[in-house]
C-alpha cells in the first residue's frame, strides 16, 4: 500500500469512527451542577454517560436522592427522558428534557407538584463526590412494639388545615390559650399539634434545629403543658417533608431523642418524600417501625401517628410498628365532596379499630367555612360514629358560638370516645341514604341517619337497625331530647345527618 493510499484509508476509517453512533459520545455526557435550583425537589446535579449508543443518567435531588433517567435518548438536539413520579398515582412518570446553550445545560421536568426549569454548568468527578446523595440503611422489621396509649381516639388541634407551613411559636401559644378559654380543653381536646413548617437546619453534629419561627421548643412545650394540655410535632422518614423542610431520613433515632428532650407528647410521621425510598409494603413498614422503636427507646410516652395515606392495608400492621392511629386516605379539604368521600368510603376497615389503635380519616374542617352547618354536622357525626381521632383544624381564636356548640357537644364526643372502641359502619343503604350503627360500652347503640343527596329526605329507623328486638328509649344526640319510642320517620336535610342513641327493652 502506498503512503498516500494508507493515509486516505486511515482518514476514511477515522471519519467513519467519529460519525458512527455506536461509538460517539453525546454532548450531554459528563457531570453537570445546579446551584440555584428551587428547594423542591432541590436538584443539585446531573450525571450522563453513553456507550455503544446506550445512554444512562440520573438527576440528584435533595428530596428524592438520585432520580434515574428512564428511556434516555437524544432527539432534535435535546436529551429526553422520563422520571418516576411515585407520589402521583395518576401520573407514574413525567417527561424531562435537557438542552445545551454555549456548553451549559438547561434542565426542565416535573416530579409530583414540583416543576423544574434551571440552568447549570459542567462539574468534575470531585464535585460529584461532594454532591453524591448519602443513603441511609433501613433496619429489618423488628418485633411488634407494645403500647397502651390512646385507649380512646386522640382529641385536639393541628396547625395544617388552617395555617399550612405558615406556623410559628406565637400562634401555637395562642391556640393553647384559646383551647383553654373556649372550654375546648374541658370538653376533651387536649393536643396542640405543630404540623409541617417548624424545621430549620441540622447542626455540625446532625441535630435538627427549629427554624427562626420557633426560638425555643422546650419553652414552648412547657407553656402548653402548663395549660393542662399536651403538644405534638411532625416529621417525615424522607429527606424532605411535604412542605420541603428537613425530614428525619438518616437521623431517625437522633430526631426521636430531640422530640423527647423538647417535651413532645405526639409525633405525626408523614411519608412524603419517603415514598421515593420506601415504595412497597416491606420498606414502608420498616420505616415506620424504625421510628416507632426510636420513640420507645427515648423512654417518653408519645402518640405515634402514621401518615402514609392508607397504603398497604396499614390498619393491619399499624399497631405492630408502635402506632396508635393511621391515616386511611389522602388529605381532607374543606368541601363536602372530599369530606364525604373520605368519611363514608375511605375511613378504613372497622375490624382494625379499637382501643390503642384507630383508623384516621384526617382532621376536622369544622370552623374553616367551606361547608354549610348541615354538612359540618354530617362531618362531626360521621367522625364520631367512626371512632375517629378528633383533631380540629381551624383557628381556635375565631370559633363562633355555633361551631363551639358543635365541637363541644358532650353527647357526640361521648359516642366518639366510647370505651368499647367500636368503629361504626353502615347497616342499611338506599341510594344516597345511609343508616349506620355503633354498639356502645353500656349496651346501648348509636344510630346515625345520613342523607348524601342534594334534596331533603324522610328516613325511618327500626329496632333491627340496632340489632335489637325492641326499643325502650331514644335520645337525640344533637338536641338531647329523649323519647320512649322511635318516631315514624326523621326529616334529614340534604347533606345532613341525625344521630340518636337507643336502648333496648
Amino acid at each position: 500500500m502506498t503512503r498516500a493510499l494508507f493515509a486516505a484509508t486511515a482518514l476514511a476509517t477515522a471519519t467513519l469512527c467519529i460519525a458512527s453512533p455506536a461509538s460517539a459520545k453525546t454532548p450531554f455526557d459528563g457531570i453537570w451542577l445546579f446551584d440555584k435550583a428551587p428547594p423542591t425537589p432541590g436538584v443539585t446535579m446531573m450525571e450522563v454517560k453513553s456507550k455503544d449508543a446506550k445512554i444512562e443518567g440520573r438527576v440528584t435531588t435533595l428530596w428524592y436522592g438520585p432520580v434515574e433517567m428512564m428511556n434516555p435518548r437524544v432527539e432534535d438536539g435535546k436529551l429526553l427522558f422520563e422520571a418516576r413520579n411515585i407520589n402521583d398515582r395518576d401520573h407514574p412518570t413525567r417527561n424531562w428534557s435537557v438542552s445545551l446553550k454555549d456548553g451549559k445545560p438547561h434542565l426542565e421536568g416535573q416530579i409530583w407538584e414540583s416543576a423544574i426549569a434551571i440552568d447549570g454548568y459542567r462539574g468534575t468527578a470531585k464535585d460529584a463526590k461532594v454532591r453524591a446523595f448519602k443513603f441511609a440503611a433501613l433496619p429489618p422489621l423488628g418485633q411488634a412494639i407494645p403500647s397502651k396509649l390512646a385507649a380512646t381516639p386522640p382529641m385536639g388541634w393541628s396547625s395544617w388545615n388552617k395555617f399550612a407551613e405558615h406556623i410559628d411559636d406565637k400562634t401555637v401559644r395562642a391556640m393553647a390559650d384559646a383551647m383553654v378559654s373556649s372550654g375546648l380543653r374541658d370538653a376533651g381536646y387536649t393536643y396542640i399539634n405543630i404540623d409541617d413548617g417548624w424545621q430549620g437546619k441540622r447542626d455540625a453534629n446532625g441535630v435538627l434545629q427549629p427554624n427562626e419561627k420557633f426560638p425555643d421548643m422546650k419553652a414552648l412545650t412547657d407553656y402548653v403543658h402548663a395549660k393542662g394540655l399536651k403538644i405534638g410535632i411532625y416529621s417525615s422518614q424522607g429527606p424532605r417533608t411535604c412542605a420541603g423542610y428537613e425530614g428525619s431520613y438518616g437521623h431517625v433515632a437522633q430526631d426521636a431523642k430531640s422530640f423527647a428532650d423538647w417535651g413532645f407528647d405526639y409525633l405525626k410521621y408523614d411519608l412524603c418524600s419517603g415514598e421515593w425510598f420506601y415504595a412497597d409494603a416491606d420498606t414502608v413498614k420498616r420505616s415506620y417501625h424504625e421510628m416507632g422503636a426510636a420513640l420507645q427507646a427515648t423512654g417518653r410516652e408519645m402518640i405515634f401517628s402514621l401518615c402514609e395515606y392508607g397504603r398497604f392495608d396499614v390498619g393491619s400492621w399499624g399497631r405492630d410498628v408502635g402506632g396508635q392511629l393511621w391515616r386511611t386516605t389522602g388529605d381532607i379539604t374543606d368541601d363536602y365532596e372530599t369530606m364525604a368521600k373520605i368519611g363514608f368510603d375511605k375511613n378504613g376497615d372497622a375490624a382494625h379499630a379499637g382501643p390503642h389503635g384507630w383508623n384516621d380519616p384526617d382532621m376536622l374542617e369544622i370552623g374553616n367555612g367551606g361547608m354549610s352547618a348541615d354538612e359540618y354536622r354530617t362531618h362531626m357525626t360521621l367522625w364520631a360514629m367512626s371512632a375517629a381521632p378528633l383533631m380540629m383544624g381551624h383557628d381556635l381564636r375565631e370559633t363562633d358560638a355555633a361551631t363551639l356548640a358543635m365541637l363541644t357537644n358532650r353527647r357526640i364526643i361521648a359516642i366518639d370516645q366510647d370505651a368499647r372502641g367500636v368503629q361504626g359502619k353502615a347497616v342499611r343503604k338506599q341510594g344516597a341514604l345511609e343508616i349506620w350503627a355503633k354498639p356502645l360500652a353500656d349496651g346501648r347503640v348509636a344510630l346515625a341517619l345520613f342523607n348524601r343527596g342534594t334534596q331533603g329526605a324522610t328516613m325511618a329507623l327500626t329496632p333491627a337497625d340496632a340489632g335489637l328486638s325492641g326499643i325502650a328509649q331514644v335520645e337525640d344526640q344533637w338536641s338531647g331530647a329523649t323519647t320512649a319510642a322511635l318516631p315514624g320517620s326523621y326529616s334529614v336535610p340534604a347533606h345532613g345527618a341525625v344521630m340518636v342513641v337507643v336502648k333496648g327493652r
